[in-house]
């Protein structure tokens, strides 16, 4: 008769001390949270102070100069806008069509799933390692130089994990009962992928595509491997140009001994910053309304 109430009791207080430690875990994340935020708003602070009387028209529209007054960013953001549309149409019909296959034609197999264990950790490869494979292969093996081509296909491999990893997530979140029904009503397997699942996957697999992009406009090191310059004051005018880029362009102002081109450089964040938060709106936006559609 002792042994029900002993044994609830042990419940209760095992319950209570998991409780305790669910609160305590809660109260460690969202300190860490706060944390982390507290730094971000003060680095934020502190970059848009700098920038102040900095980023001007002038400074939008000019090109680098060892004169700090007379500097601007004109050919990194133009080589940032260049960049960024290479590698978006390099990158996003491979990793969509690669999304594709292994989602609706490979079979489930060792080789598949070898395959998508490699992806996934391509994800969290380093970038500096993108920056020496396109330096071996793009740049010295297919002779293509310090180009804008040759930028575009190594930021291309840097995102291909990442557009492939979210399309994929997206392709399968599509009801398998749409697929029946396409299929019952006579539609082929393609007619069925591209009337029916990719539509209702598009937005979550444009908003991996952005967010990806969003990360190689903000990336230094594989550029710099390749060779990008640092002092460009021309704009590109092919694929097969000499360019620069804005994180690029930043990283040589912060390396300058004067002090006034560190308050370019933080004009120059506040350019990136924006360009950044643009692309993510865009994504946003852009999800909304096709959500809305389909």
């Amino acid at each position: 008769m002792d042994v029900e109430p002993n044994s609830d009791l042990e419940f209760r207080q095992r319950l209570a001390r998991r409780k305790r430690a669910g609160r305590f875990f809660a109260a460690v994340a969202f300190a860490a949270t706060l944390v982390g935020l507290i730094v971000l708003a003060i680095l934020l602070v502190d970059v848009l102070t700098k920038s102040q009387g900095w980023l001007t028209w002038q400074f939008l529209t000019s090109f680098p100069s060892r004169f700090p007054q007379k500097a601007g960013i004109l050919s990194a953001f133009v080589g940032s806008l260049w960049l960024v549309g290479l590698t978006a149409i390099i990158a996003f019909p491979i990793g969509v069509a690669a999304a594709i296959y292994l989602e609706e034609y490979a079979p489930q197999n060792w080789i598949t799933n070898l395959i998508q264990i490699n992806i996934s950790n391509l994800a969290g490869v380093p970038s500096i390692v993108y920056g020496l494979l396109g330096l071996g292969i793009f740049v010295r093996g297919l002779m293509l130089g310090r180009s804008l081509l040759a930028g575009a296909l190594t930021m291309s491999l840097l995102i291909l994990p990442t557009i492939i990893i979210a399309s994929r997530e997206a392709i399968r979140a599509v009801p398998v009962s749409l697929r029946h029904a396409s299929l019952a009503l006579g539609g082929t397997r393609w007619q069925t992928v591209w009337y029916t699942v990719l539509p209702m996957s598009f937005p979550g697999i444009l908003t991996g595509t952005i967010l990806a992009l969003s990360r190689a406009v903000g990336e230094t090191a594989p550029l710099i491997t390749i060779g990008a310059l640092t002092y460009i004051a021309f704009l590109p005018e092919n694929i097969f140009s000499q360019f620069t880029v804005l994180p690029i362009q930043i990283f040589n102002w912060t390396s300058r001994p004067q002090a006034d081109f560190r308050l370019l450089a933080a004009a120059g964040i506040v350019v990136l910053l924006a360009v950044l938060l643009t692309a993510n709106a865009i994504a946003i936006i852009l999800r909304d309304r096709l959500q809305k559609r389909f």
